[in-house]
């Protein structure tokens, strides 16, 4: 297998999918993590995927004032970018 990655996962238009995808990541020993630049939907769908990735140790952080996440602001965010071995958006 190859080799193991920091990936930022951002979750631009489809949370849910950014969810799903993070987890995945985690199949193949890759380091993933999510940023939120959305609300996320109370759905039961979300509400599974986030307890997906709560169990995986998946870090979530949001960009969106005032969600039940830790908010991420634009310096650190520029920071998350470059620490990221990779960043796929969704």
């Amino acid at each position: 297998m190859g080799q193991t990655k920091s990936i930022l996962v951002l979750g631009r238009r489809d949370p849910t999918e950014a969810m799903r995808v993070a987890a995945g990541l985690t199949i193949f020993d890759h380091t993933p993590s999510v940023v939120f630049m959305v609300p996320v939907p109370d759905t039961p769908e979300n509400a599974e995927m986030a307890e997906l990735l709560e169990f995986s140790d998946i870090e979530s952080k949001t960009t969106v004032p005032d969600q039940s996440l830790p908010h991420i602001g634009a310096d650190a965010l520029a920071a998350a970018f470059l620490a990221a071995d990779e960043v796929i958006n969704f």
